[in-house]
């Protein structure tokens, strides 16, 4: 259908009807679902009549390609010009087959298999008659009390542009109109939602303009670059009026400034919550307010179809405004093909064939591998399979491993820490020890008894899934004081102890990383976590999982971050008083483990860092060199960072910044040398009139395993 077919719908549409195109509801409002009419609580205070249900625009939230096959069939039946329905749902780390959580992908560093979990993802969710993904989630983010910093893959704006790039291209491929084994992507939460104020979600979001464009627009530009279809809008404000209302926001800088012409979709229920964020006295203000911005589809409130209508015979809103929202609508669902095949890729045939595969199992066990970060090692790991180990924990044979927003994840279908571990030895004593956050005495006696002939202590321990992901913020992010009480017991044997710890944020470590021998950190690893943590246990797999947020010493330190400021009294400067400077007086600045940190079971080793040249031009690259040599035991793969800082910008420019990086595999004895180029355009910052540019000047050059241990050389920019 061409655009001239589309505009002749549009005109054949009334104002109603096009109005009811901008309503997205969830799944039980739609004949042919199966949870038809289970409309109860605030979705049944909704007032939704038929005429609007036959008229709406999208589902959320359905899912099964013959649930969705009824229910379109149903709507094309009764809808009176025959548009289809877009089906929109939470496909964020994997459909049924669940990948690690995104901050744990963000840590393997492995852009190509990144790519590949969101294409695995898309083909599970198409053939079960999913259009639309609200993924990826590219918020920044350096408050780990944030429930939904699991969400995002980290604390850095470039590794985000990079993944958020990723996401996009597995999920949508390079054509979706023809293939339909492909979702529309939906980058998320538009703007800044990753810095609310104490960590707590829903919360105010206050920073400078230039902030908001030096750090936290380039994963959304990127992920717009890559021809992410859809952009939804935050729950917070920015420069102090909600997204979802912004009209500087939505329309100047995402539509006229970045160019994006998709379609933008509220976050559920969020044109309506302008009224307690007190910008709308009620919801005819909020509907006109979200209009205005340039909101496209109301999820889950009733703004538009109770208010539009009226607010265009006012003349408050012209009618020209929802003509362009239902257009990009009908845009999208003409790319997606649905006119001419409303079922798309759902098969019903196919989907038990598709979903949870072998060869989908295998990449996700793979991925969760290399998203897991070795955070300690005294010589304990791999383990020997000849070794008698005791398996203790609340994770041990635990299936909540998939983490938050893994919707069609099973946990009965999860390989367990109990199960993965089984498949290398026979050697094997199973306690639970404590549960999450209680423990009793026969736990703790039970626990001691299964440990007091065993080699070696595996901990499995961690944050229930609940704790985490959105609404699960936390003021304290140690471990569960239970978990903590069962080290200490354990510690009594004298054992060597390994912790496995399944969490979807960084933790302060403490009685953790000092009380055991060994730590890996295995995130919420997915479907095949067991297997996965199993294979590095025991050497199958060599950990080459990098932090991506950093880990901080203590809470009172967040938001921790290694790309700050620095100050007028930097700690440790070679001139530093000992009091008066930037300092805690109880705890060190720096964070317990550092971004890019992580450890393998050899070691690489770092020389003859070279520049091509002591001064870079416009014109001019610098080419920068250096030799990795993998001088350990066995193979592995490292991730070789570089990083820059600007000693001398027209405003503060942070002490490091990653600025490229590359994941290289060496056998024993093998020595690569590594070569970077960077050019001028990598210099660029915001300055204070917002201009995007360079300053000539000194610049130090970082190459190195982690954003602390490097290598430096200088070099000047010329102009």
């Amino acid at each position: 259908m061409r655009e001239n077919k589309l505009l002749s719908l549009l005109n054949q549409m009334t104002l109603d009807e096009k109005i009811a195109q901008l309503m997205q509801l969830a799944t039980p409002f739609f004949k042919g679902a199966k949870e038809q009419g289970q409309i109860t609580g605030p979705m049944a205070e909704m007032g939704v009549t038929d005429d609007i249900i036959q008229n709406s625009g999208s589902v959320l939230g359905a899912s099964g390609a013959q649930e969705i096959i009824n229910i379109q069939l149903t709507h094309m039946e009764e809808n009176r010009l025959g548009i289809p329905l877009l089906f929109m749902s939470d496909i964020v780390h994997g459909f049924k087959t669940i990948f690690p959580v995104p901050l744990a992908i963000g840590c393997s560093w492995d852009l190509e298999l990144t790519e590949k979990s969101a294409e695995i993802a898309a083909r599970e969710a198409s053939v079960s008659g999913v259009h639309v993904t609200f993924a990826p989630m590219v918020d920044l983010v350096r408050d780990p009390r944030w429930g939904r910093v699991m969400e995002s893959t980290g604390e850095d704006p470039y590794l985000n542009s990079e993944f958020a790039r990723a996401f996009v291209r597995g999920f949508q491929g390079e054509e979706l109109t023809t293939d339909v084994e492909r979702v529309a992507a939906c980058v998320k939460h538009f703007a800044a939602y990753g810095a609310p104020e104490g960590g707590r979600d829903y919360n105010t979001v206050d920073m400078s303009e230039r902030e908001l464009r030096e750090n936290y627009l380039p994963a959304y530009q990127a992920a717009l670059e890559e021809g992410c279809e859809m952009v939804m809008t935050a729950f917070n404000s920015v420069f102090g009026i909600p997204a979802t209302g912004n009209k500087r926001l939505m329309r100047q800088l995402l539509r006229e400034e970045m160019g994006f012409d998709g379609v933008l979709i509220s976050d559920w229920g969020a044109v309506k919550e302008m009224i307690p964020h007190g910008v709308a006295e009620n919801e005819k203000e909020a509907a006109y307010k979200a209009i205005s911005a340039g909101v496209d589809i109301e999820m889950m409130t009733t703004g538009y179809v109770n208010h539009l209508k009226e607010l265009v015979e006012e003349k408050m809103v012209d009618q020209s405004i929802i003509d362009e929202a239902v257009l990009r609508i009908l845009q999208l669902k003409e790319k997606l093909g649905l006119f001419e095949n409303p079922y798309r890729g759902a098969n019903v045939e196919l989907e038990s064939e598709v979903i949870m595969s072998a060869a989908h199992r295998k990449a996700a066990r793979e991925l969760a591998a290399k998203s897991s970060v070795l955070l300690k090692n005294e010589s304990i790991l791999p383990l020997k399979k000849e070794q008698k180990v005791a398996l203790i924990g609340p994770f041990a044979e635990s299936g909540d491993i998939l983490g938050p927003w893994s919707w069609l994840g099973s946990r009965d279908e999860a390989v367990t820490m109990k199960e993965g571990i089984l498949s290398k030895t026979s050697r094997l004593t199973v306690a639970k020890g404590c549960d999450i956050e209680t423990i009793t005495d026969a736990q703790t006696e039970e626990a001691l008894k299964a440990a007091s002939d065993a080699d070696v202590i595996l901990l499995a321990l961690g944050e229930d899934s609940n704790m985490s992901g959105e609404a699960g913020c936390r003021a304290n992010i140690q471990l569960p004081s239970a978990q903590l009480q069962l080290i200490r017991h354990l510690k009594s044997l004298d054992k060597p102890m390994v912790a496995v710890l399944f969490n979807g944020r960084p933790l302060d470590l403490h009685g953790v990383l000092d009380q055991t021998h060994a730590v890996l950190e295995a995130w919420y690893p997915g479907t095949e976590g067991g297997n996965a943590v199993a294979d590095l246990l025991y050497g199958d797999v060599n950990p080459s999982g990098r932090l991506t947020m950093s880990f901080p010493y203590h809470v009172g330190q967040v938001p921790v971050y290694y790309n700050h400021f620095n100050t007028g009294r930097p700690q440790g400067a070679p001139d530093a008083q000992e009091r008066y400077v930037s300092q805690y007086l109880d705890i060190p600045n720096m964070p317990l483990l550092p971004f890019g940190f992580g450890l393998s079971y050899t070691t690489f080793t770092y020389s003859d860092l070279k520049l091509s040249s002591a001064t870079m031009t416009e014109e001019q690259t610098l080419d920068i060199s250096i030799t990795v040599t993998n001088d350990g035991p066995v193979a592995g793969e490292e991730v070789v960072q570089l990083y820059i800082r600007d000693h001398s910008g027209e405003v503060i420019r942070p002490v490091k910044e990653l600025k490229d990086f590359q994941k290289i595999s060496l056998d024993p004895g093998e020595t690569a040398d590594i070569t970077f180029t960077l050019s001028e355009n990598q210099l660029r910052y915001h300055h204070s009139d917002l201009q995007y540019k360079s300053d000539p000047g000194t610049f130090t050059v970082f190459i190195g395993r982690n954003s602390q241990d490097t290598m430096e050389q200088t070099f000047r920019l010329e102009k």
